[in-house]
């Protein structure tokens, strides 16, 4: 069976958008796997599928997946192209909202190709954390944005073992059963971070990940007193923006995030 494919970048995460609004394929993770692999598919992070409301607030609702086929709760940058992908596949203006595992996220469209997502609550928040690791103890701050999210801070990101600290602190048992995303932050500045990701799903780095620059910046505006918005520079060179309002307890309400949702190119291929 061939199907029609679009293939999209938020920030350099990129990924798989295939239309199921008439009869959603029935993947499986090989085939998903397959499909995002470099050499042998279309090559992605992730492969999200637009299906009908499935009843629970939305104009439509997405499968979503990992490149190594496991099925995921959110992405950040992926729900960027999914609103972009699902505007111009079913039309309409103004705001769309669609279900997710996480809960409904509702999108904004800008002018310039941009696009704002606002994010689900925020939970689990967990602070100064000491992980034992096999090159000594590591301090970790960990947050659920839609997935789990550990953040370690750096003094030079450049410098980060993101490759092998990340998947130690991915499988570590302090993060049993589920494991957790791992993002590496460097303060550039008041308002200003960078963040590298090792992706839970990819199993490595990835140029960019929204709910990844999410907990960074979230965790990073708590410990340093900052108010919103929080601007963050990812490996892939682009410019993303995270805002909020603080709430009580140190919790975050009206998470949003901001960054380029961008259309690369579109084909078939064989499933």
């Amino acid at each position: 069976m061939r199907v029609a494919f679009t293939k999209m970048t938020g920030a350099g995460n990129d990924f798989i958008l295939l239309d199921g609004r008439a009869g959603r394929p029935a993947l499986t993770p090989a085939q998903v796997a397959r499909l995002c692999h470099r050499q042998f598919g279309i090559g992605a992070d992730g492969l999200a599928v637009l299906v009908p409301s499935r009843g629970r607030g939305g104009d439509w609702a997405w499968d979503f997946y990992n490149s190594d086929g496991s099925a995921a709760d959110m992405c950040g940058n992926g729900a960027r192209c999914f609103a972009r992908f699902a505007r111009r596949a079913a039309g309409g203006a103004g705001p769309l909202a669609f279900e997710t595992a996480a809960g409904v996220i509702r999108a904004e469209f800008h002018d310039d190709g941009r696009v704002t997502v606002g994010l689900t609550p925020p939970r689990g928040l967990r602070l100064d954390e000491t992980v034992a690791m096999a090159a000594g103890p590591v301090t970790v701050h960990a947050l659920n944005t839609g997935v789990p999210h550990a953040v370690v801070f750096v003094p030079d990101a450049d410098a980060a073992m993101v490759q092998e600290r990340g998947r130690e602190l991915r499988f570590h048992p302090h993060f049993a059963p589920q494991g957790t995303n791992v993002n590496f932050v460097q303060v550039l500045g008041p308002h200003a971070i960078r963040v590298r990701t090792y992706e839970r799903g990819v199993e490595g780095e990835t140029l960019a990940c929204g709910t990844g620059v999410t907990a960074a910046a979230l965790i990073s505006a708590h410990r340093l007193g900052w108010p919103g918005p929080v601007a963050v520079q990812v490996q892939g060179g682009d410019r993303l923006e995270v805002a909020f309002r603080p709430a009580a307890d140190g919790a975050f309400a009206d998470v949003r995030l901001t960054g380029p949702a961008t259309f690369v190119f579109e084909g078939e291929i064989e499933l």
